[in-house]
């Protein structure tokens, strides 16, 4: 019998910008194996990217052009953590057991917002 299929968040984006996602079993098919090593690239890319602009802002002459394109590649950086970093989350498995709420109203598992505070969604 097959597990559950579920939707993974690909490491990069559409041609269009838009989110990517990969239907898998977990069973670590070719996609899923490409999706890691890129996550692993990028992260390798955002550790380097990160040294070299802290080397142009260390030093105080650096040209405004040196800087700017640091700006860029953090940026570029970033962004691809923070989708690893979604991917990765979605990923998690989901807690084994509700805790109770503090007011009494019933379980409420960890991490959940209290009624009224909910985070806003986006469409992407």
């Amino acid at each position: 019998m097959d597990g559950p299929t579920t939707l993974r968040l690909l490491p990069w984006p559409s041609p269009e910008g838009k989110p990517c996602y990969l239907a898998t079993d977990g069973n670590g098919g070719y996609l899923s194996r490409l999706a890691e090593e890129t996550e692993a690239e990028q992260i390798a890319t955002g550790t380097e990217v990160l040294t070299h602009a802290r080397e142009v802002l260390r030093d105080p002459l650096s040209p405004r052009s040196e800087v700017h394109y640091a700006a860029i590649r953090l940026a570029e950086c970033l962004t691809d953590a923070l989708r690893v970093a979604e991917s990765r989350g979605l990923r998690l498995p989901a807690p084994d057991a509700p805790e109770e709420a503090e007011d009494g109203d019933g379980p409420r598992v960890r991490g959940e917002r209290e009624p009224g505070h909910e985070q806003p969604s986006c469409d992407r």
